[in-house]
């Protein structure tokens, strides 16, 4: 998995004189710049409300009064913890959620780019179909929405086990690698569908090779510490670096 999860992060270095080199900046530039005022006004929305909610479970299942009753400082530092804790939980939620939502709003741009950079890969040239442009862009839709659901799943679980103290401080970085993993699924999955393998076939190829699409998720999640310009490059940058770690995995044999 290691040497899996090394060639999906060099694979954005690629991608990115792969983009320069190739002027694939609009497919860049229009995505990105939608995902990050997306993104921006929706983090607005979620923090401000996230705050409430918080606020309204903590009063109800009376939390809030009994650490106060108690007075020790240890149980207050811990509640305090909690709750940074929960509120990094819950952002990641959000993030996972309009991810993903983003991905099958912005499938037919992916879809197309995937395959630009393959057809440049492998010097082939792929001919427009307009039927088959459309079974693609159904496939990548429905691949997010089971990813999600999947993946909801998962970080409900775990956000129930976030309150069992020491248990519940490794949660965000389980939901993390979950969320890296998921995310480069979806952008894998792109060259799956070109290269005719079913919905089946994809889970259990990305099943065997989780590497790749945990890097790719990986260095997409650390773009976004770059305000603005980082959140404009992570989409596009993810989908080609996708379908160029899966072009090199294949070239090395590291995918038969």
């Amino acid at each position: 998995m290691l040497k899996e999860i090394i060639i999906a992060i060099r694979a954005y270095s690629e991608a990115h004189r792969f983009i320069v080199k190739n002027r694939l900046w609009k497919w860049m530039l229009i995505p990105g710049i939608i995902y990050s005022v997306l993104f921006v006004i929706g983090f607005y929305f979620f923090w401000t409300s996230s705050n409430s909610a918080i606020e309204w479970m903590l009063n109800n299942i009376g939390a809030k009064n009994w650490i106060e009753q108690m007075q020790d400082s240890w149980l207050s530092f811990l509640f305090i913890l909690g709750q940074i804790i929960l509120h990094l939980l819950l952002l990641l939620f959000y993030f996972s959620l309009f991810k993903f939502a983003f991905l099958i709003i912005a499938s037919p741009a992916f879809a197309y780019l995937s395959e630009k950079t393959e057809s440049i890969l492998t010097n082939q040239s792929f001919t427009f179909n307009l039927q088959q442009y459309l079974i693609d862009i159904a496939r990548a839709i429905k691949i997010a929405g089971r990813n999600t659901i999947w993946q909801t799943v998962y970080l409900v679980s775990i956000l129930i086990l976030s309150f069992i103290p020491l248990i519940g401080w490794t949660a965000p970085v389980i939901i993390v690698l979950i969320d890296c993993y998921y995310l480069g699924f979806s952008m894998l999955d792109y060259s799956s569908e070109r290269n005719q393998l079913s919905a089946t076939e994809s889970i259990q190829l990305i099943g065997n090779h989780k590497g790749l699409a945990i890097g790719n998720g990986i260095v997409f999640y650390a773009l976004h510490v770059i305000p603005i310009l980082g959140w404009i490059c992570a989409p596009a940058y993810a989908v080609v670096a996708a379908t160029i770690s899966l072009h090199r995995a294949k070239e090395n044999n590291v995918i038969l």
